[in-house]
């Protein structure tokens, strides 16, 4: 196979949470442990930070890339999802992995992805900790994918873990309140390894104390620090919760094998974006009238976008607007401002709620909007509609943003 149909037999043949939900989700270790042993367990041939949360870890985790790649040292990275390219998920400095490397790790061991009926994501994780390992780096920056307990990143033993935030989200796999969410995230927390929170919230806190006690587990919470926070290339005024747990995490790096001189993180958080290609979040795509597409999807997440929204100038408000049909929607329409036009489309994922379903949605609660058949044909028609001196936003979902970028 070559590269493209290497790809399509990984999204087709397999289930995948981005694309089909919960039927993709495998609440179990024993499968990731499995392929970890075929693989010559990867995992513990390099050094590594495991970033978790509701909101904020794909941010976190790219900060903490750029700032250690800043510092001298070869950084592997993965994140999921994907925007474009299934690459962006793992990459060493910013560079994503070759197709030659995907093609061959999949050609490899195909039969033995078959024979044991792997998910999508146990794969991926697979071949990020094999490339890590073959390719030697420093240190290796990882995204939980899902929760964190049973997550299959979770097989890592981390110089530092960090989980940013607790939300309600993915509440069908996780819990239903935010203390329930907790006890999944903090799954993440290991014996004698150091973790950052990355906000103290009043529900979970003792969930986290109480688990960080029991593993002996040294714990920090990030937003208790003092003193003014280096600038980011992030434009979004959220990033400094994240800006804030980064440092927690290099600050108990540094007090270990790892030199970060400060020098290095001014310039890592500087260089977000040009070191790790970081995209979506509070991303300005056009000026006159100025246009944002941001990735937040769930109720912290938004809360904190309409926040800024707000704080812009601008005459009319715009929003193209796409969310999955597993999101809440009634519970999330408190958020959107009634006074903006609305073009609601349906992202191209199976998961993808009909434009018109969500239309219905929002103009029984009095919100004026349009239905369009495409994201690129409703900010288009968003594009049309405005002056120069409007304002776009596009998002709902990361597969709205995705097709726009």
């Amino acid at each position: 196979m070559n590269y493209l149909e290497t790809t399509q037999w990984l999204f087709s043949q397999l289930p995948l949470y981005q694309n089909v939900g919960k039927s993709a989700y495998k609440a179990d270790l024993s499968q990731t442990l499995k392929l970890a042993k075929q693989l010559n367990h990867p995992e513990h041939q390099f050094k590594s930070i495991h970033v978790g949360g509701t909101n904020g870890k794909g941010s976190t985790a790219h900060m903490l890339a750029s700032v250690l790649q800043e510092a001298g040292y070869k950084v592997g990275l993965y994140t999921s999802p994907h925007l474009k390219d299934y690459r962006e998920r793992i990459r060493i400095n910013g560079e994503m992995i070759s197709e030659d490397f995907v093609v061959d790790f999949v050609g490899t061991h195909k039969t033995f992805f078959e024979a044991n009926s792997l998910s999508f994501f146990e794969m991926s994780v697979g071949m990020a900790f094999a490339y890590f390992a073959q390719e030697q780096v420093d240190i290796a920056v990882v995204e939980v994918g899902l929760g964190g307990r049973l997550d299959s990143t979770n097989i890592l033993n981390p110089e530092v873990s960090v989980i940013t935030n607790i939300g309600l989200d993915h509440t069908q796999f996780l819990g239903t309140t935010l203390e329930a969410i907790a006890g999944e995230k903090a799954g993440i927390i290991k014996p004698n390894t150091p973790i950052v929170i990355g906000e103290t919230q009043l529900e979970t806190e003792v969930v986290f104390r109480t688990k960080a006690t029991k593993e002996q587990a040294p714990i920090y919470f990030a937003d208790q620090r003092i003193g003014t926070m280096p600038s980011t290339s992030l434009k979004g005024t959220y990033q400094i919760h994240n800006v804030r747990t980064a440092l927690q995490a290099i600050e108990i790096l540094n007090s270990g094998t790892f030199r970060i001189p400060t020098e290095a993180v001014q310039q890592g958080l500087l260089k977000v974006t040009e070191n790790t290609e970081l995209r979506g979040r509070w991303e300005i795509l056009g000026t006159a009238p100025k246009t944002i597409c941001d990735t937040a999807h769930n109720r912290e997440g938004l809360s904190l976008v309409f926040k800024q929204l707000q704080s812009e100038k601008f005459q009319r408000l715009h929003l193209v607007l796409g969310m999955v049909n597993d999101k809440d929607v009634l519970s999330l329409l408190e958020l959107f401002p009634k006074q903006a036009q609305y073009y609601f489309c349906k992202p191209n994922v199976p998961r993808g709620l009909e434009a018109s379903q969500l239309a219905q949605i929002f103009t029984e609660h009095g919100f004026e909007g349009s239905v369009h058949s495409s994201v690129n044909e409703a900010l288009n028609a968003a594009k049309q509609s405005a002056s120069q001196d409007d304002l776009i936003y596009v998002g709902g979902s990361t597969f709205v943003v995705a097709e726009i970028i």
